[in-house]
């Protein structure tokens, strides 16, 4: 009988039972002992397998040595955050008194302090629409699904515009910070996703006209740097409009982020289409499906499983990308920190502001790549179960 990593052998002479495997004869190793063999054992796997190995860690490690202790010293052991002005940081450290004291504007832009609360409020219903759809074992996940990408948006732009009795209007020019950046990822993954889903059918479509015209968009596109798109949103865009129409320019930089992003998805989404077997769709037309049938009963969810790191890889880069709204003048939590840091008052504090940045960016973009790297073991725990 084993017990632990020790063996007891029964049976024998009268002193009757001998233990093999621990040479001192102890029965069963604690399982601190066993825990510390464990850790010892992946250390060694993972990393000290071999002289190269064992010499770039110990790099690592020295370079962690030399970089993260002064980080700590600056950021968190002398790092000032009471008081209200540059000059009560005197700690030698960083001066998080200005995080502290902008906040709000890092957050909410120029967006009316007495209206905040809309926002705050915006971001509530966002959570309540979107809870149903990323948690497990919900009913009606579809339907929850449309209320996100219909009656959301609606209710969102209702509060965070106004213009109604009882909600002052709020001029676009006036949001900013992390809120415009959620709501620029929201609309530009909402609109891009399903526009490209449709674009890498039309490129796989047997009509030459679709698929034609389907290629030239994305080909067209994709040859675009981003910045020259956002760029040509505000200085070309209006020269080609009648007299007198003006279309706001943040829906106009929305508009082309969702073109420009739904050619990259087309092409993710096509890599999925064609990872299903064709053995699939003959099978699903066998049986008198009709062609839409088969896409989105079929050959859909399988190819969206395939490319879903593809997918969460253009979501967080999109993200990312949100920043470069600053250049047509629409302030970000980038923007914002750039503003914030040319104030005669905090001037010398780029250090802080910069830091406070990537980590709002880290902490957004490390949420949604842990949610899909959950999606896809949960995806593929299903798929297994089926072999």
């Amino acid at each position: 009988m084993e017990v632990g990593s020790s063996t007891i052998v029964a049976g024998g002479p009268a002193s009757g039972v001998r233990s093999r495997g621990t040479g001192s004869g102890d029965l069963v190793p604690g399982k601190a002992g066993g825990t510390v063999v464990r850790v010892l054992d992946w250390l060694r796997r993972n990393l000290f397998s071999s002289v190269a190995n064992t010499v770039l860690t110990l790099v690592v490690l020295a370079a962690l040595a030399w970089v993260v202790p002064p980080f700590i010293e600056w950021s968190l052991t002398d790092a000032t955050v009471s008081g209200s002005a540059k000059s009560s940081c005197t700690g030698g450290g960083a001066c998080w008194t200005f995080i502290r004291i902008r906040f709000p504007q890092f957050f909410y832009g120029h967006y009316p302090s007495e209206e905040i609360w809309r926002v705050n409020l915006a971001g509530l219903l966002l959570a309540a629409f979107s809870i149903p759809v990323l948690r497990d074992n919900i009913r009606r996940r579809g339907l929850w699904l449309l209320l996100l990408l219909t009656v959301f948006p609606v209710l969102a732009g209702i509060f965070l515009l106004g213009g109604l009795p009882g909600l002052p209007y709020v001029d676009t020019s006036q949001w900013g910070g992390l809120m415009l950046d959620v709501l620029i990822a929201f609309v530009v993954v909402a609109g891009s996703l399903p526009f490209g889903i449709i674009l890498a059918l039309g490129r796989r479509s047997q009509l030459p006209v679709v698929r034609t015209l389907s290629v030239g968009f994305i080909e067209l596109w994709r040859a675009m740097p981003l910045l020259t798109v956002i760029t040509m949103s505000a200085v070309m865009l209006p020269l080609f409009l009648p007299e007198g129409v003006h279309i706001d320019r943040l829906i106009r930089a929305l508009v082309v982020l969702v073109l420009f992003n739904a050619a990259y998805m087309a092409e993710t989404v096509r890599g999925g289409l064609q990872g299903v077997e064709a053995g699939q769709e003959e099978a699903a037309y066998s049986v008198g499906l009709k062609w839409w049938q088969v896409e989105a009963f079929v050959v859909l969810p399988q190819a969206l499983r395939y490319v879903m790191p593809g997918i969460v890889n253009n979501v967080v880069d999109l993200f990312k990308d949100t920043t470069l709204v600053t250049i047509i003048g629409l302030f970000d939590v980038l923007g914002a920190v750039n503003q914030a840091i040319k104030d005669p008052a905090w001037l010398g504090l780029a250090h802080e502001g910069y830091v406070f940045t990537m980590g709002v960016f880290f902490a957004c973009c490390f949420a949604m790549s842990s949610y899909a790297r959950r999606m896809e073991r949960r995806l593929n725990r299903h798929r297994a179960g089926r072999h």
